[in-house]
């Protein structure tokens, strides 16, 4: 059993907010297709503040910048795969250092994001890649081989919208046998490709060093229907959206913020490790904690 298991077992993990929000509050502009992963090359001292600004508002798992990072998505921006790589491996880097600023237990979940997020074009909240899971492993593999020799605490694959994603995952994951937590993107008990989630979380619960299920990049409101389908396989990881959603096409956000009011309600339906994701801040996440303090 990994330290971040036996933490799960004994209370509630509070997980990291928004990384992109974040940047952008501290003036970077993320417009281009490789979003957060771009300031790796470019500006590595801001990725580790942001880093510690989630630490200081006291989170113990930091999610790294490395959603974004692929070998595709890179040269697509005109990159090299070595960049690809130097900017995985400092991902990891760059979050072990935030932490070891900071007391107390400080996690370092390396992100794995989808296929569609290489694309940039939205297709992660549809999943209809169209692609078979034998080339869904084949583009994942260099990426969580990479990561995994960078040596986080975990893995976290997450946004994923299709069981084609999962079961790829769960079979790339299962050669390499290091702790990871595999997180849908959700819309009520369905994949945002309107399969069972309940399905796709029985077959990521085969593989034996998958350590928590969940959902994130999604609605706040949403984490009886996630704990339901996990239906008690493993621990819940539950990190949804401010409350706001995300327009694609006008790339804008819409909605009301909700997700830190949500905590009582994700805790009393069984979730173990929860933070935030898009449009999460460093004062959510610490308004967060502080309801899971409050006794």
């Amino acid at each position: 059993m990994t330290s971040f298991e036996a933490l799960l077992e004994q209370r509630p993990v509070l997980l990291d907010g928004g990384f992109a929000t974040r940047l952008e509050a501290r003036g970077h502009d993320l417009s281009d297709t490789l979003w957060s992963a771009r300031l790796l090359l470019t500006d590595p001292d801001e990725v580790r503040a942001t880093h510690a600004d989630f630490f200081a508002a006291g989170a113990e798992v930091a999610i790294t910048a490395s959603y974004q990072v692929s070998e595709s998505g890179f040269l697509a921006a005109g990159r090299t795969v070595a960049e690809a790589d130097e900017a995985l491996a400092r991902s990891v880097r760059l979050a072990r250092a935030a932490a070891a600023d900071f007391d107390g237990p400080r996690f370092v979940a390396a992100s794995v994001g989808p296929y569609g997020a290489g694309l940039a074009d939205g297709s992660e909240y549809r999943g209809d890649y169209g692609l078979s899971v034998a080339k869904l492993r084949a583009w994942h593999r260099p990426r969580l081989q990479k990561l995994a020799a960078a040596e986080p605490d975990l893995l976290a694959c997450e946004t994923i919208p299709c069981l084609a994603e999962v079961e790829a995952l769960a079979a790339e994951l299962d050669d390499l046998g290091v702790p990871a937590w595999i997180s849908l993107t959700t819309v009520g008990d369905r994949t945002r490709l309107g399969e069972p989630a309940a399905e796709a979380y029985a077959m990521a619960a085969d593989v034996p060093c998958v350590v928590a299920l969940g959902a994130n990049c999604c609605d706040p409101r949403e984490s009886a229907d996630v704990v339901a389908a996990v239906a008690g396989r493993r621990p819940v990881v539950f990190y949804p959206n401010s409350g706001e959603s995300w327009d694609a096409v006008a790339r804008t956000w819409t909605g009301d913020a909700a997700a830190s009011e949500s905590v009582d309600a994700w805790r009393s339906a069984g979730v173990r490790a929860l933070g935030g994701c898009c449009r999460v801040t460093p004062d959510q996440i610490a308004a967060m904690g502080a309801r899971l303090t409050a006794e």
